[in-house]
């Protein structure tokens, strides 16, 4: 419902978020605001008292840190994290897809049946001292050089700052390995160097061994000890790279499924219409590709804490329930052990847009995954097992998250804002949808999608549609935003959990 500055979400709301910058005596659903009131922020429609829970969505957000009269302004000041209970019937809420349409887009097919979306050659590092080779192995493959390759989408590196310093049966090598190889197997990728120094922890040998990768033609590894140092690495690497790209550019498109896209689903800089329009949209979309058999990927664990109970209900099984409390779990002790907990994942940035709780901020990110049963649950660059939807265990850290599910399968990635986000990634391409109408006029050299027509009276499954003929379009070649800014290089951020030593 809609007042004449503001929007209430549910009935059952104890709050209305302000449509546009409200002054004190404006007029919300029978009451007056009592002062000033930003644009997304929240205003009281009843009485709270102290200590009573506050609603949204018609879900909790918080309670009341003292009582708060209608019309207030509702944030920060006078609303508190609650730990309410927030009970699950699990399955409760699993249904069955759409049937599908018949959907598809122009993708790379690679021998083993995998579809991509980009045709890309990967230059990866087992550790950082390899990182300088690696990127100058790339950047030798100037746009100028790439024109002998029409057919091939470029040469990236993948740097990151692991690979050594840690123990070789601890979480790190074992994270920054899962995350390796499934970069090595991505369908995105026609072919792959691999990069080491030679005496690191993170040998090479135990990255193909323990990840089954078998070196050939285009999966070729190098250390650069054993290549004579700096420069004859390079060297070696931008041969093998010209070896491949010529092999490479003899790809073609051709029409598949769109059974065969995968999804990962993002959400960096939120406000509070993160929730309302750009996040339910992407949802919409999702429901869309499950319908046609394909797989769409939600992460960041820390910001659906709060909104838990929503997936459980969705879960195909008990065991998919178990796997997802599994996590939420985990991350309560980890935050616990680190002196931190989970309600300080909002941002400056989130709070000044409106959010004020990270069960208000979760709420709205779970919006992203539509209504579509919980198929999956896995582990941080796990392969993906089974389409449909799927959680993936990760950070809220967008571009840490990101990574994992490009390991995992993602040959897509669909990335919200409401603040304003520069990410972008490789190989898979990014589309960036913006919450607000002023962010997408503002930052349109980043913005692909404009949400907000749902604000002014379009509809979710109309912007839902729409965003999902984006996305057969980009998988079909169609540049986003960030590619044409050659945004994506130095987004690769494997996760980091181990001792250093």
């Amino acid at each position: 419902m809609t007042g004449a500055r503001f929007l209430q979400l549910n009935p059952l709301d104890d709050v209305a978020i302000a449509l546009d910058d409200a002054a004190a005596g404006d007029a919300a659903f029978g009451v007056r605001a009592a002062q000033a009131i930003p644009q997304g922020h929240k205003i009281a429609l009843r009485a709270i008292a102290a200590g009573a829970a506050v609603r949204k969505y018609g879900q909790i957000i918080g309670c009341a840190r003292t009582a708060i009269a209608p019309g207030a302004h509702v944030h920060v000041h006078n609303l508190a994290m609650t730990d309410a209970p927030r009970p699950a019937e699990y399955g409760a809420d699993v249904r069955a897809p759409a049937a599908p349409t018949g959907a598809q887009f122009s993708g790379f097919v690679r021998p083993d049946g995998r579809v991509g979306t980009r045709n890309v050659i990967g230059v990866l590092t087992t550790v950082n001292c390899s990182a300088t080779v690696a990127r100058r192995v790339a950047d030798h493959f100037t746009p100028e050089r790439m024109a002998a390759y029409p057919h091939v989408d470029g040469v990236a590196a993948f740097t990151h700052h692991g690979g050594c310093g840690v123990s070789a049966t601890g979480d790190d090598a074992a994270l920054l390995n899962r995350t390796l190889a499934g970069y090595a197997r991505h369908p995105n990728f026609a072919g792959v160097v691999i990069i080491g120094l030679g005496c690191e922890v993170n040998q090479i040998e135990r990255l193909f061994d323990e990840a089954g990768l078998a070196p050939g033609p285009m999966l070729q590894p190098i250390a650069i000890q054993e290549a004579g140092g700096t420069l004859k690495a390079i060297e070696r690497g931008a041969a093998i790279v010209r070896e491949m790209a010529q092999e490479a550019d003899k790809a073609r498109r051709q029409m598949v499924s769109a059974a065969h896209l995968t999804v990962g689903l993002q959400c960096g800089g939120s406000d509070a219409w993160s929730g309302v329009t750009a996040n339910p949209s992407l949802g919409a979309a999702v429901d869309l590709l499950v319908a046609e058999g394909g797989a769409a990927i939600l992460s960041e664990t820390p910001e659906i804490y709060g909104a838990e109970h929503l997936l459980l209900r969705r879960a195909m099984s008990p065991e998919v329930a178990e796997k997802l409390s599994a996590r939420i779990a985990w991350w309560q002790a980890y935050v616990a052990r680190h002196g931190a907990d989970l309600n300080n994942n909002p941002s400056p940035g989130n709070i000044q847009g409106g959010l004020t709780t990270i069960l208000e901020k979760s709420l709205g990110a779970v919006a992203k995954s539509g209504g579509a049963a919980l198929s999956d649950v896995l582990l941080y660059a796990e392969p993906l097992r089974r389409n449909g939807f799927v959680f993936m265990d990760s950070p809220g850290y967008d571009p840490c998250s990101a990574t994992g599910q490009i390991a995992s399968g993602a040959t897509l990635i669909a990335f919200t804002t409401g603040r304003g986000s520069v990410f972008g990634s490789k190989p898979a391409p990014c589309l960036k949808l913006a919450s607000n109408a002023r962010l997408a006029m503002h930052m349109d050299d980043d913005i692909d999608i404009d949400c907000a027509p749902v604000l002014s009276g379009a509809s979710l499954e109309s912007m839902g549609e729409l965003i999902f003929a984006r996305m057969l379009e980009v998988a079909s070649g169609a540049r986003t935003k960030s590619e044409a800014l050659g945004v994506g290089d130095h987004e690769f951020v494997p996760w980091r959990l181990g001792a250093w030593l």
